[in-house]
């Protein structure tokens, strides 16, 4: 949440910071109703996935734990291979659709409204699969807790960005957050072959490919971290690991290639265009 909630952040702190350097902070109102808009809408979308959920029957809870966790792997790979690629042109871009909405007075609200509410809602629907798949894992308090203290850090950053007191080296946090995601989304497509599993549609490679419940339990202290953080297993099955590392071996490497980081090297240009 702490990267989903800065790349709304930054995306909002550059339109506001043109708005004010081109002498249009009359319409920062304008920004805060798309901004509004898209939380409702997020809420709302993890609210009525909640309660769909909640009328199905065993197995077809199982199908749906699965399916939202093979959108949710789609969606955290989506996100940081988009973000490396469009970070270089983002403010640019931003700017020409703000010149572009104000071009004619009478459509400029509602063409700043669609611009701000659709760029939080993408982030704010991405993590509400994401956060769906991580709370069927991980129950209990911890997990929202978590997600609020990552969106609530994301938020205080973004504003240190634009108001200019702080300089964060975007370039390097993507990159490594990015890493961290791509970690987590392979636990969760791991979680999502189990569920298919006992959904009763998958039923291949399901030996135990080890067992470490004598030396690391999921339930002892790190267990249940590594349990919520990267979906480990004590005794997961060959399919599990198999998914696990491959999804890991073909996803690092198309994410950390040469070629990524010349598409990342301009990451840092939002930062300092949001804070000047």
């Amino acid at each position: 949440m702490l990267r989903e909630g800065l790349e709304a952040a930054l995306i909002t702190g550059i339109i506001a910071s043109y708005l004010r350097q081109t002498g249009r902070s009359a319409w920062m109102p304008v920004v805060w109703i798309g901004i509004l808009l898209a939380v409702a809408v997020s809420l709302l979308a993890g609210a009525a996935l909640q309660l769909i959920s909640a009328e199905f029957p065993q197995k077809g809870q199982e199908l749906f734990e699965a399916v939202v966790g093979l959108i949710a792997v789609c969606v955290l790979v989506s996100m940081v291979f988009w973000m490396r690629k469009a970070a270089r042109s983002m403010k640019a871009g931003l700017q020409h659709a703000i010149d572009d909405a104000f071009s004619s007075s009478s459509a400029a609200a509602w063409g700043l409204v669609g611009m701000v509410f659709f760029a939080v809602a993408r982030e704010g629907l991405e993590s509400v699969f994401f956060l769906l798949a991580i709370f069927e894992q991980s129950p209990g308090a911890a997990a929202p807790l978590g997600a609020l203290a990552g969106l609530i850090t994301a938020t205080a950053i973004g504003y240190l960005i634009y108001a200019g007191g702080m300089h964060l080296n975007l370039r390097r946090f993507f990159r490594w957050t990015g890493v961290f995601i791509l970690i987590v989304a392979a636990g969760i497509l791991a979680s999502a072959l189990r569920s298919l599993h006992e959904a009763g549609l998958w039923n291949l490679l399901q030996e135990r490919a080890y067992d470490l419940s004598a030396i690391l339990p999921v339930s002892g202290p790190l267990g249940t971290v590594l349990s919520g953080l990267f979906n480990y297993q004590e005794a997961p099955a060959v399919g599990e690991v198999a998914a696990y590392i491959g999804f890991l071996a073909v996803s690092l490497v198309l994410f950390l290639r040469p070629h990524g980081q010349a598409a990342g090297h301009g990451a840092p240009v939002p930062a300092r265009g949001s804070g000047s």
